[in-house]
């Protein structure tokens, strides 16, 4: 067929560059289809936006959504974490794409493990997930504050302004700048967040001629383990200044997904798994937070 379709993104290098992988896994599938790239600025990539105490999970997406809904773009492609846990009203997630490592790791500058880090070292991070898992595990880390595109935060460690800092494996990836990686922290040490290393193409409701292109691009098992993270933060109520943290997967035969919910501090820090053959991949979810929550989970996130 020949179309040309309008791409709304965020204009990072990574938001960029991940929208252009993206199209070139429709081209191998769906040949004839032009693509126009449209960079649109949204309210997280303001400089002052994240010290607002009034974080949201649409920062990075509202503006993108409301050209969609308008009909000024045909699809957005976002970073499955930015995304607000509900979808707007006449959106829908049209295709997920197979996820990369949603694993977190480890820049420093003299290539060291996590667990050599001097007692002190400056780590930095803007995530409460991180930085209370990091807490939890290592009490003695300085946590500082840290922002900018991923160049600009590597810079911060070549620099010598931080002993480490902590970013997501998938952009990285993403980007090509696997090289800096010292160490791929284990899911054992710090749970992902939730939607991690997974992008969400979304789309008009009505428009059924796009999901059916953008579904040839669908991972099943990908979408069924964002079902369930997603379900396990909504149901816990979770927003971005939460130290909440989910994983889920297809491992063998089973559908296993791990949870965590921390005080910021790392002092208090409560995990779970579940593991099922199955069932909704939603209701696996809800499950697990519902675990948390009878286990004080509610209590801590109160607090927070």
């Amino acid at each position: 067929m020949s179309r040309r379709l309008v791409v709304g993104t965020r204009g990072s290098p990574l938001a960029l560059a991940q929208t252009n992988q993206t199209l070139e896994s429709l081209r191998d599938v769906v040949p004839g289809i032009s693509y126009q790239i449209v960079p649109i600025r949204t309210k997280g990539d303001g400089g002052n936006s994240w010290n607002t105490t009034a974080q949201k999970k649409d920062l990075f997406t509202k503006e993108i959504e409301e050209l969609l809904i308008e009909g000024q773009i045909d699809i957005a492609i976002h970073s499955m974490k930015d995304l607000n846990m509900n979808s707007p009203t006449g959106l829908v997630i049209a295709a997920v794409p197979k996820r990369l490592d949603p694993r977190d790791v480890l820049i420093t500058r003299e290539r060291r493990k996590f667990i050599q880090l001097p007692a002190g070292a400056k780590v930095g991070t803007s995530s409460a997930r991180r930085k209370a898992q990091l807490l939890a595990s290592r009490g003695d880390l300085e946590i500082v504050e840290l922002h900018g595109n991923i160049g600009t935060r590597i810079r911060k460690v070549t620099s010598g302004e931080y002993d480490a800092i902590v970013l997501a494996s998938a952009g990285l990836v993403r980007l090509g700048l696997e090289a800096h990686i010292s160490e791929v922290i284990s899911t054992e040490l710090m749970l992902p967040a939730v939607g991690q290393g997974a992008l969400a193409i979304q789309c008009r409701a009505t428009d059924n001629e796009v999901r059916r292109l953008m579904v040839q691009i669908e991972h099943q098992p990908t979408r069924e383990a964002i079902q369930a993270e997603r379900a396990f933060a909504r149901k816990l109520s979770a927003d971005c200044l939460t130290p909440v943290a989910a994983y889920a997967r297809h491992k063998s035969k089973a559908f296993v997904i791990e949870g965590m919910v921390a005080s910021p501090n790392g002092r208090i820090l409560i995990r779970s798994r579940l593991t099922s053959q199955g069932e909704n991949p939603e209701t696996v979810g809800e499950e697990l937070a519902s675990r948390l929550l009878a286990q004080g989970a509610g209590t801590i996130m109160e607090a927070t």
